[in-house]
This record gives structure tokens, C-alpha cells and sequence, in this order.
């Protein structure tokens, strides 16, 4: 009888056992999906690299008789962050912020600016192709030596800024078939439109504007980010973005210029993600 009892009291603790593990993972996993759940506000901050795509810039200045075009133009970014980041502004290299809000498990809104520079690449053979002064024209011209009456080469900078501002429709996936507290990873998809907010600064065959910010057209465009989540809060975020830039009414001496391109960006952000309902 008290081998039967004894059986009796190892299989109940077994079973108990089993029901506590199996019990203990369920609540487990629970709280690790709470990583990423509906009512989940999330801001960040980071760092980017851009390449452009070359473009025609078109400018127009009628009161001198001037239409025409720089054909498929050359530029870069810079950087910023790669010549140190702990010496300068956090605002000085280009930087990036998102702020959104996820009203479904899976899906999401955000408010998702790039501070982004294109300078004209001034080792470049320009192609002129137009009316100047009221003459056809249609040359070439090295840029790294003045044309014509100039007294230096072209200089094309949106360079405070390309600045690229979406609102974005944001899906997620999760990634990560095992549960924990500690880390979560999941995919972001991202697309949207918005508005440039360019600063402009130039000088055009020895014309120089008066370089400010403006809204300065629209923009569109889709994100692939990979999200890693330690501690339910903190993440860590690499971006692959592409993005089709239309700019106009920039200012130019005596004129407007007006340009399209598009653009493919590496981002790396900071942020913080709190659940504001439980």
C-alpha cells in the first residue's frame, strides 16, 4: 500500500511539474509578446549614408533671358558622423528621427524625417543644354575651373539639407520563433509620402542666392528596417530606405530651379518603444 501511495504522490508530482513548466513557458510567452503589441509608441534617433542618382537641374531665370539645364549631374552626401560625432552638434552630421505609433499589433503610423545633404560633385564634366541670355546653347564646361565671366564653378548645395519628411504606414513581423524577455526581433515595412524642406545654397556662373530653408516639393517612399529589442524597451534599428525626391521653386539668383532624384539610404538608429496600454 505505501508503494502504491508513494507511486500515486511521485506521479502527482510529476504531473504538477509538468503542468508548472508548461504553465510557467505560457506566461513566459505572453509577456515576451508583449514586445511589439497594439498601443505601443516608439521614438528614435540615428545616423545615415546616402547615394543619389544623377539628375538634370533646370533653371529658370527669366529677367536674364535664361531655360536651361545641367544634364545628368553627380553628387554626394556628407556624412558627417564618419569625421566624429563626440566633437560636434548631434545635429551637424546627418541624422535621422521617427516617431510612431502602433494602433494594431502589427501595424502602425510614423512621422519619419531624414536630415540628408546633396552637394553637386564638383569634379564633373557639366552638360549646359538651353537658352542663356536668349541664345541657344548647348556645351560642355570642366567644373573644377570658373566658366565663361565666372569667377568660380558651379556650387549646388542642399546641404543644411535634403531633407526628406514621410508619413509612413508601417508593417511589422516578428522574427524570433523562441520567447523571452531579454530580446524580440522583428522586420518593419515601411512606405509613405511627404514633403522636402531643402536648404538651398548655390552659385551659378558667379551668381550667388541668398541660401534658406523652404518647402521645396514632395517625396516618396518605402523602408526595410530590422528591429532588435533587448529588455521589452530598448532597440537597436538597421534601415535599407529608397526614396524619389521632387524638388521646385528653389531659389537661385534672379530665379528657381527645379531637379528630381532618387536616392538609396543606410540608416542605423537608437530607440525606445513603451507600451501605453496594458
Amino acid at each position: 500500500m505505501k508503494n502504491k501511495g508513494f507511486k500515486y504522490l511521485m506521479l502527482l508530482s510529476g504531473l504538477t511539474l509538468v503542468l508548472g513548466s508548461a504553465f510557467a513557458q505560457k506566461k513566459k510567452r505572453t509577456t515576451a509578446e508583449q514586445v511589439g503589441r497594439k498601443g505601443e509608441f516608439y521614438i528614435s534617433w540615428g545616423y545615415n549614408k546616402e547615394w543619389y542618382t544623377p539628375s538634370n537641374i533646370h533653371i529658370s531665370q527669366p529677367s536674364l533671358g535664361n531655360d536651361y539645364k545641367f544634364i545628368n549631374v553627380y553628387a554626394a552626401d556628407h556624412p558627417g558622423w564618419d569625421e566624429g560625432i563626440t566633437n560636434r552638434a548631434i545635429s551637424i552630421p546627418q541624422y535621422n528621427y521617427r516617431v510612431g505609433y502602433f494602433f494594431k499589433d502589427n501595424w502602425g503610423v510614423e512621422i519619419n524625417f531624414d536630415h540628408t545633404k546633396y552637394i553637386v560633385a564638383t569634379e564633373q564634366l557639366l552638360h549646359v543644354k538651353g537658352t542663356m541670355e536668349g541664345k541657344p546653347v548647348d556645351a560642355f564646361y570642366d567644373n573644377t575651373k570658373p566658366y565663361g565671366n565666372a569667377s568660380q564653378p558651379l556650387t549646388y548645395f542642399l546641404n543644411n539639407g535634403a531633407n526628406f519628411l514621410l508619413f509612413n504606414l508601417v508593417h511589422r513581423k516578428h522574427l524570433t520563433s523562441f520567447k523571452t524577455n531579454w530580446f524580440d526581433a522583428s522586420l518593419l515595412l515601411k512606405g509613405g509620402v511627404g514633403m522636402v524642406i531643402p536648404h538651398v545654397e548655390n552659385t551659378i556662373f558667379g551668381k550667388k542666392n541668398d541660401p534658406n530653408f523652404q518647402i521645396g516639393g514632395m517625396d516618396v517612399g518605402v523602408e526595410a528596417a530590422l528591429r532588435m529589442t533587448f529588455a521589452k524597451y530598448v532597440y537597436l534599428e538597421y534601415c535599407n530606405k529608397l526614396v524619389y525626391a521632387n524638388y521646385w521653386g528653389l531659389k537661385v539668383a534672379d530665379g528657381t530651379a527645379r531637379q528630381a532624384f532618387g536616392c538609396y539610404e543606410m540608416i542605423l538608429n537608437l530607440g525606445v518603444s513603451v507600451p501605453l496600454k496594458k
